[in-house]
């Protein structure tokens, strides 16, 4: 899911007080209030400011958010901690699940949701308390620790409705990371439950009291030859972990992410600037390759968006060899012209 940076939505920095939380807010709130801004993104807007101010304005909540560490980018990939995906467990409490949390994003649910709705769902109840699964809450909270009457061993750990510990998050490449053959490093951002109080928050010194702990770790990720964009890649363990030692795994989904070229399967686009001058009596230029620097020759009479075909300078095919480097020819105006310059096109437009 994607991550809220609620200081960015608010636009205050993150040491702001109370009073300019709040002023911020205001402003904001009348600025894209639906009844006053009708701009079709007004609606979206107003609930992200309404939600930054949610958090922002509550110290808890606050806290928690502030928890997660300052690394985060606005719309960067999140994963929840386990054990916070959709049901707590606090202190032999009952919280509900984050379908109710109206009109609050994901983001927010997955964080917030014991903090929203647990409080008030801590009651005892004579009814079986079952999930749209069917999964029974009571068969938790009663029978742990307790012997089954078939006479089996004692459970040991609660029984609980099992949680995805798998992460999955996107990684970005460039046409050097395909051409490489060394592993990419990948630097993760990633928010876990605290392991000292399960979650419970409180009065735990290791998560200050918010029930989960920010952490960061580099990972290297070795990038198969033939790669294509939307393929998974696979890292067994790397996942999340829970309380009981088990651990997902780590999914990659690969995009390409290039400035330089534009990347189809193996083969790679690059664009080529050339003046107007050059593009009608053709020219010679030295360009960068991803296999070096190279010269081409440019035919006199060549339009802007021509495609030149080079072939074996492009990416490392699965069955061997590489695959073509296209030029795509650009004609550009100088960014100064002389007024010679200008005199001899005026020439020019007259004999066209």
């Amino acid at each position: 899911m994607e991550y809220k940076d609620y200081y960015k939505i608010l636009g205050v920095e993150r040491d702001a007080t109370e009073a300019k939380i709040k002023s911020a807010y205001r402003k904001l709130a009348r600025q894209y209030h639906p009844d006053v801004n009708k701009s079709p993104d007004a609606v979206n807007k107003f609930k992200d400011i309404n939600e930054a101010y949610e958090v922002l304005s509550d110290k808890e909540k606050k806290n928690r958010y502030d928890s997660l560490g300052a690394n985060w980018q606005q719309g960067a990939n999140f994963t929840p901690p386990p054990g916070f995906e959709g049901f707590n467990f606090n202190q032999g409490g009952y919280s509900q699940s984050f379908s109710n949390m109206g009109d609050f994003s994901d983001f927010f649910s997955s964080i917030f949701g014991d903090l929203m709705g647990g409080a008030s769902q801590r009651t005892q109840r004579t009814s079986r308390r079952t999930s749209s699964q069917g999964f029974s809450y009571d068969d938790i909270l009663n029978n742990f620790g307790t012997t089954a009457s078939t006479g089996r061993k004692k459970r040991t750990q609660p029984e609980e409705e099992p949680v995805n510990l798998d992460v999955t998050q996107e990684l970005n490449l460039t046409a050097k990371d395909l051409m490489s053959e060394k592993p990419v490093s990948v630097k993760m951002n990633t928010v876990e439950k605290c392991m000292k109080c399960s979650g419970a928050g409180s009065s735990c010194t290791e998560c200050g009291g918010t029930g989960i702990v920010s952490k960061s770790r580099h990972l290297t990720v070795k990038i198969p030859k033939g790669v294509k964009e939307g393929q998974k890649i696979r890292l067994k363990g790397e996942g999340k972990t829970d309380s009981y030692g088990r651990k997902g795994d780590l999914y990659f989904i690969i995009k390409f992410k290039d400035n330089e070229y534009t990347i189809d399967g193996e083969n790679v686009t690059k664009n080529v600037e050339i003046t107007p001058a050059e593009a009608v009596l053709g020219t010679k230029k030295d360009i960068s390759t991803l296999h070096g620097i190279i010269g081409i020759k440019i035919p006199p009479e060549t339009r802007s968006g021509k495609i030149l075909r080079l072939k074996d300078l492009g990416l490392p095919k699965k069955t061997g060899g590489y695959g073509n480097l296209n030029i795509k020819i650009i004609i550009n105006i100088p960014a100064s012209i002389s007024e010679k310059q200008k005199e001899l096109y005026k020439k020019l437009l007259e004999l066209e």
